[in-house]
């Protein structure tokens, strides 16, 4: 197989949760275990950090990753979904894996894992394990796929333990209330492994506290250690924080959650720091202030555009859209173009409820089956009078809002992680996805 065939081979014969949904989930680390145990026990070669939670994980994960990497470690970095290339999901020192690894790897252990009918995740996730091992890294930043107890990725023993925050995210597979999908987010706390709890309410607070004790995990909540002083937000862009261990850190990533995703790395790195990690302030103000060219982190409040000022962002939740509606609100603009797409999973209602009505809408459809019917979310938006056209594709409305806007309107682009990947290659056209 060449590389197109490799990857139409992952997406079509193996279940994908982020183009099918439920349909793709597979509950429990069986094929997980049988596939670390087949490839033996790749990611047991090198030090590992999980980071789960319902929002900011990507964004910790790639911070970290830059910081460790600039500190002089090999560092590699998974993460889920990738945005317009597959090899986004596996990278070492930011750069991406290659295609022959992929190519070679698929077809060495197809006729094995074809015996155990593995998820794409699953597969992809033991190909990152083993293309670290290969690639003798120092240590991986994982991010969790799906809820913790039960996500594929709940094989390894790391380092920390990182959970950012519980929000509503998943429900159908995660439970229906705050404690419930806590409690799911706390099954990566391992024995005897320190955790770092970004955000944390009195009732997910007691949920990540008893399973501390259980275990006998150091727990810490960032929010009551304060290993930010001040943050500020920057008029240029970006924070400024003033640490209580590192001093003064500019942070490249503007959205407003970053100061909390912040808050939540700077806690982690002073626990790797006294488990005997090497890690300069030089490297922490440099990955923080870099952390997008370094990693090729994207879709975090991304500017894409400055006349008119155009925004991406892959929020898709309750928890994440509050902040994008409250950094609209910052924002000054004559007029607001909104293009936004989202997947039938999600709590489409809630969403739409808290979306600005002085708005132009753009509704639209990303290229997966979860997808949304873009006329279908047109109507349920009128309910909100949230009021705009339907377009059959991303691009398409992408490109209208970009013919309709004036240089000092602002065009926002958001709803889902896939409407920014279907958003992207419109500015920035790539060789493959």
């Amino acid at each position: 197989m060449n590389y197109e065939e490799t990857l139409e081979y992952l997406y079509t014969r193996l279940p994908m949760f982020q183009r099918t949904g439920a349909s793709a989930y597979k509950e429990g680390l069986e094929n997980s275990l049988a596939l670390d145990s087949y490839l033996r026990y790749p990611h047991k070669k090198y030090r590992t950090i999980h980071v789960g939670g319902t929002n900011g994980k990507g964004s910790t994960s790639h911070l970290l990753a830059a910081i460790l990497q600039q500190s002089g470690y090999k560092v590699g970095l998974y993460t889920s979904p990738h945005l317009v290339d597959f090899r986004e999901r596996i990278r070492v020192n930011g750069e991406m894996i290659e295609k022959d690894f992929i190519i070679d790897f698929v077809e060495k252990h197809k006729a094995f894992s074809e015996t155990i009918h593995p998820s794409f995740f699953e597969l992809t996730m033991t190909m990152a394990f083993d293309y670290f091992a290969q690639q003798n890294v120092d240590v991986a930043i994982i991010e969790v796929g799906l809820g913790g107890r039960l996500d594929s990725t709940n094989i390894i023993t790391p380092d920390v333990s990182v959970i950012t925050n519980i929000s509503f995210d998943h429900v159908q597979f995660l439970g229906d209330s705050l404690p419930k999908i806590a409690a799911e987010k706390a099954g990566i706390i391992k024995a005897g492994v320190p955790v770092v709890i970004g955000e944390s309410v009195e009732e997910t607070e007691a949920v990540f506290r008893n399973k501390a004790n259980e275990v006998s995990a150091p727990i810490y909540f960032a929010e009551q250690e304060k290993p930010i002083v001040k943050a500020e937000s920057q008029t240029s862009g970006g924070w400024l924080y003033t640490t209580r261990s590192f001093g003064e850190v500019w942070g490249e990533l503007g959205g407003l959650c970053q100061d909390k995703n912040a808050t939540t790395v700077f806690l982690t790195l002073e626990i790797l720091i006294k488990q005997g990690y090497n890690i300069p302030q030089k490297a922490i103000i440099e990955g923080f202030a870099k952390v997008t060219s370094l990693t090729g982190l994207q879709g975090r409040w991304q500017k894409l555009g400055d006349t008119p000022k155009i925004i991406c962002d892959t929020a898709h939740n309750e928890g994440g859209i509050q902040y994008i509606v409250q950094q609209l609100a910052n924002e000054q603009y004559d007029t607001l173009h909104f293009v936004i797409g989202m997947v039938n999973d999600k709590d489409v209602n809630k969403v739409l409820s808290m979306l600005p009505r002085n708005a132009r809408y753009y509704f639209t459809k990303a290229g997966i089956p979860r997808a949304l019917d873009a006329k279908e979310l047109q109507q349920k938006a009128l309910v909100y009078q949230l009021v705009g056209e339907s377009f059959l594709s991303v691009p398409e409305a992408v490109n209208a809002a970009k013919a309709n806007a004036a240089e000092n309107d602002l065009i926002y682009i958001g709803g889902s992680t896939f409407v920014v990947a279907d958003a992207l290659p419109v500015f920035k056209p790539t060789e493959s996805k």
